[in-house]
Order: structure tokens, then C-alpha cells, then sequence
């Protein structure tokens, strides 16, 4: 058993890395983002649907997809397309807002962890 990995009894989890935490904090900048978007550029009511409603749809993408644990496995090159367009409506949302600086500062991060990430996986 390796090392740093954490040990219960009972309990197998994987250690934590440094660009597991890094993806953590691309995955909440995401669902900020969308919110921000969501409430930013609708019209009441529509602002609270789609500030609440967009984030959650991405948290269950993720959940069901992206996750350390996912519910439904999906080849490696389907699971990257999912994180890219994930990535893509984010940064259009910044841009949408007339903040396009943030938007490729945000793929640039996203995209450079999704990358390293899935060449470790597939390593």
C-alpha cells in the first residue's frame, strides 16, 4: 500500500495532490462564474433560475461525469470533451459579460489542469 495514502480500517480513499486541489478550485470558479452570469445578464425572474438553475446542472454534470468517483464512466476522450465544453460556457459567460480578460484567464487554468490531469490519468 502506498505511503501517502490514507488508511482506516475499511477504508480505501486516494491521497490528495496538489492539482486535485487545483481542479477543486477550477471546478468552484466554474460554478461562481455561472452564477455571477446567471444574475448578472437575465431579467427577473429569469436572473434567479438561471443563477441558481446553470450552476446546479454543471455541479450534476460534474457529479455524474467528472468526479474522482463518477456515477457513469465514460471513455477518457468523452470525459475531456464533457470538461471542455464545461469550460467553454464559462468562458463565453465571461465574455457575454464583457469580461473577456477573465474569460481566457480562466481557460487558460482550466484547460492546463484538465490537460495535465488527463495525461496523468491515462499515464
Amino acid at each position: 500500500m502506498p505511503q501517502d495514502a490514507v488508511t482506516e480500517p475499511g477504508v480505501n480513499r486516494p491521497s490528495l495532490d496538489p492539482l486535485d486541489i487545483v481542479r477543486a478550485f477550477v471546478l468552484v470558479a466554474a460554478l461562481v462564474s455561472l452564477a455571477i452570469w446567471g444574475f448578472a445578464t437575465w431579467p427577473l425572474p429569469w436572473s434567479i433560475i438561471v443563477g441558481i438553475g446553470v450552476p446546479l446542472v454543471v455541479l450534476l454534470v460534474w457529479a455524474l461525469f467528472l468526479s474522482p468517483r463518477p456515477m457513469l464512466q465514460l471513455h477518457p476522450f468523452l470525459r475531456a470533451a464533457v470538461e471542455l465544453l464545461i469550460y467553454l460556457g464559462v468562458t463565453i459567460a465571461w465574455w457575454s459579460m464583457g469580461l473577456a480578460w477573465a474569460g481566457i484567464a480562466f481557460a487558460v487554468v482550466a484547460i492546463a489542469t484538465g490537460v495535465v490531469s488527463g495525461r496523468r490519468a491515462l499515464a
